[in-house]
């Protein structure tokens, strides 16, 4: 029995989705992520019997919005489906889908701010100063670790990374990051010399073991000489992190302290967005609110006259 036809807001959804792909170039896993919310909001429409555009009203959102509350959804994914919705309804308007736009007038849920975990400059030297094995993988996870913290990368950027990316002599990387866009990061310091040395011979031996006569030109490599995954990488940090006593650590902590300490270090907040590949300047400037918070800690525990009345 062949499948019934799609309802005329289950064909909106598939233009808007189009639309993201084709015309925005939007990243895959960004529009995973709509196609999940947007047929979800589909789905909870078609039970209430709405299925064409035009027939969902305000409350019809707000109703979805507290479905997914009382689903026990994080303010995050609520707020991202509601923007997904709120996307939906301005296409479907601005595509002539629709003749108006019910989900203007709702509002996204307040998120609480919450700062992201960073650990100290004294944790980040015991973990990179630890003795590693004196082997491929070792000298592998050591770059690994380095390079995180050395140059605030994703964890999706650093297992990217391929050899035409890496420019060792010029002391800069390129990377592409959310949407493939491109930018390029300073590599200097320990996390190039730790670069440097696993080029050197380790990456050539875990190559080796590649299962296909040519080894792709990832610059980390697995046991087996194909490509480090975002997996392996979280484990590598908590092992590693483990060791020194820093229970949990995983790959954006260590972007996170990278901004932080470079901020507390004097570093300009529109260069740290440039290095860090933040689209708005506002997403930076959670780190001076993080800055001013080990500030008055430290001040707090420290001068003499703080816990006075």
């Amino acid at each position: 029995m062949p499948a019934p036809p799609p309802t005329p807001l289950e064909q909106a959804v598939r233009a808007c989705l189009d639309y993201l792909t084709v015309e925005r170039g939007l990243a895959a896993n960004t529009i995973a992520a709509y196609r999940r919310d947007l047929a979800t909001y589909a789905a909870f429409l078609a039970e209430r019997g709405i299925t064409a555009p035009d027939d969902v009203v305000r409350t019809d959102i707000e109703a979805f919005v507290a479905a997914r509350r009382d689903g026990g959804y994080a303010d995050s994914s609520i707020e991202r489906a509601l923007s997904a919705v709120k996307g939906l309804h301005a296409f479907m308007l601005r595509e002539g889908f629709s003749t108006a736009t019910p989900a203007a007038a709702v509002a996204l849920p307040k998120k609480e701010e919450r700062l992201p975990d960073v650990i100290s400059v004294e944790a980040a030297t015991r973990l990179l100063e630890q003795p590693f094995p004196r082997t491929a993988a070792g000298a592998r996870d050591r770059a690994v670790l380095e390079v995180l913290y050395g140059c605030g990368l994703r964890v999706s950027e650093l297992v990217g990374l391929d050899l035409r990316d890496l420019y060792l002599d010029e002391e800069f990387a390129r990377v592409f990051g959310k949407g493939s866009k491109e930018r390029l990061v300073p590599l200097v310091g320990s996390a190039r010399s730790a670069l440097a040395v696993y080029l050197d011979g380790p990456r050539a031996e875990l190559a080796a073991h590649a299962r296909r006569a040519v080894p792709g030109d990832a610059v980390f490599l697995n046991k087996n000489g194909g490509r480090l995954s975002r997996q392996a990488v979280r484990t590598i940090c908590e092992r590693y992190g483990r060791a020194v006593g820093i229970e949990g650590l995983h790959p954006h902590t260590l972007r996170h302290s990278f901004a932080t300490h470079m901020l507390a270090g004097g570093a300009d907040l529109r260069v740290l967005q440039e290095i860090l590949g933040h689209r708005d300047i506002s997403t930076t400037q959670i780190y001076t609110h993080l800055d001013r918070t080990q500030l008055e800690e430290v001040y707090l525990s420290a001068h003499p006259r703080a816990g006075l009345p």
